[in-house]
């Protein structure tokens, strides 16, 4: 027998509400001011960024999502529906995560969410206005459990049993909206769960650089690895294929040039798909990235906006599962790219989908980077 969730989640004061909930773990660095939310929908907080908090919807684009039917950008809304049945989703697929969006609950009727092949109700009973909903996906064991989770101030809610299926698998973000009717959406955001530490902040167990080369690295005294010098390339004992990588990193300098490879050979030098490292932009526009820019991927597809700045920090996320990789910068998706290349032995060749190492860069002599809060979560494949 299907088995249906559905929730109501009441708020009086949106935006208020959704900062309580959002920053209610304060991440190390984080100031009380940055726990606040801003006055702008579909951004992120400095601690919801630091949290590896990512955004799914950008307020002005609808950027990383297929859209199969009517969809579009309405003063500051994903507007999903119209004419016709409109299915959206998003490109880039997930492990385990917990979801959180607003909705509209005057558009709400007959619209679906959509994880793990299951739809799930979009209920905004006894709401007026904006509605919020959070959802978890987790895997257990052999088995993954779909359910919705709350905590923020003030609600009021009704919710069903988790969904249990066996089989953990990636999913992307889907919404299912009928012809005839709109689903409005703002504040779509997903943290990856089940990340576990590369760095321990205290020496450079797990990693060993490349034999042969010029970079430094080191641990400093607040615990962040830095690098200074190049070439070089210190990679991680971990290797994996499909995963999720999350990273803070601070440029010590003007416009220094590094990067993040993955899938790197073990014992290779630069052989790997790389996310750029290079806070520089054309002018004072940021959408005009020089030498790919920050979260661009190296050789093939630039950053669509220059996030960070030098000299302060910022969080990294790279997602690659099979041929398809996305980056995102402070929460903001700078990529999305599916490698049509050949197969090759190595990804500076062309396509390769095997595992491989982290590699963290140095560039040349004018390198001084540094690294903390360094973590990774394999993926498993997508669901059939």
């Amino acid at each position: 027998m299907r088995t249906t969730l559905t929730m109501v989640l009441a708020i009086g004061l949106a935006a208020t509400a959704w900062a309580a909930d959002q920053s209610a773990a304060t991440p190390a660095g984080c100031t009380a001011s940055a726990t606040t939310c801003t006055a702008k929908p579909n951004t992120l907080t400095c601690c919801q960024a630091k949290a590896g908090q990512l955004l799914l919807f950008d307020g002005e684009t609808t950027f990383g999502w297929k859209v199969e039917g009517d969809a579009k950008v309405v003063d500051g809304t994903l507007v999903i529906g119209g004419g016709k049945d409109t299915v959206a989703r998003t490109t880039t697929q997930f492990g385990d995560f917990e979801l959180a969006f607003q909705y509209s609950s005057d558009t709400a009727k007959d619209a679906k969410l959509v994880l793990n092949g299951r739809k799930y109700d979009l209920t905004a009973a006894k709401a007026d206005g904006w509605v919020q909903a959070k959802w978890k996906v987790e895997s257990k064991g052999g088995a993954y459990e779909v359910r919705p989770a709350f905590g923020a101030v003030g609600s009021e809610l009704t919710t069903g049993e988790p969904v249990k299926q066996s089989g953990a698998s990636l999913t992307p973000v889907e919404f299912h909206v009928p012809a005839g009717r709109k689903l409005v959406l703002r504040n779509v955001m997903l943290k990856p769960l089940g990340m576990k530490d590369l760095f321990n902040g205290k020496d450079l167990t797990g990693w060993k650089p490349v034999e042969g080369r010029q970079s430094v690295f080191s641990v400093t005294p607040d615990g962040e690895l830095n690098v200074k010098n190049g070439g070089g390339e210190l990679q991680s004992d971990w290797q994996g294929d499909d995963f999720v990588l999350q990273l803070d990193i601070i440029s010590n300098g003007k416009h220094l040039n590094s990067g993040i490879f993955f899938r790197a050979l073990r014992g290779q030098f630069w052989q790997g798909y790389e996310s750029q490292i290079r806070n520089q932009w054309e002018g004072d526009d940021r959408t005009k990235p020089v030498d790919y820019g920050t979260g661009g991927i190296y050789n093939r597809q630039p950053t669509r906006k220059v996030i960070p700045s030098d000299g302060e920090w910022f969080t990294m996320t790279v997602i690659a599962q099979g041929p398809h990789i996305a980056t995102w910068v402070n929460g903001y998706q700078c990529t999305d790219y599916v490698d049509e290349q050949a197969d090759a032995p190595t990804a500076r060749k062309g396509r390769y989908l095997g595992k491989g190492c982290i590699g963290i860069q140095g560039h040349d002599p004018t390198t001084d980077l540094s690294f903390k809060n360094i973590r990774v979560a394999d993926l498993p494949k997508p669901l059939k």
